[in-house]
């Protein structure tokens, strides 16, 4: 059977305590904490964590064979050979 993940309960905060301390309820939800916002003893909202990014993996090799280099990918322009050889036009 799988371990069951304990969580701590969402902390229930009043309406003007949360709008005095906005910022910092904030700052504490996007490091974790959880919150319940009441309004004479009844849930108005709660206030969650931010959900993990959520990107697909990685694939290696998914652009094989779609990607072409030029035949003068290592030339450089004249000019810009003779700028860096210090020659003047």
């Amino acid at each position: 059977m799988a371990d069951l993940v304990e969580t701590e309960a969402p902390a229930q905060i009043g309406v003007r305590e949360f709008r005095g301390n906005m910022t910092s309820y904030l700052r504490r939800a996007r490091q974790g904490a959880s919150f319940m916002i009441t309004a004479h003893g009844e849930v108005l909202a709660q206030l969650l964590p931010p959900a993990p990014a959520m990107r697909p993996p990685r694939q290696p090799g998914a652009l094989r064979g779609q990607i072409r280099i030029g035949p003068d990918f290592d030339t450089l322009p004249e000019d810009i050979l003779a700028a860096m050889e210090g020659e003047e036009d």
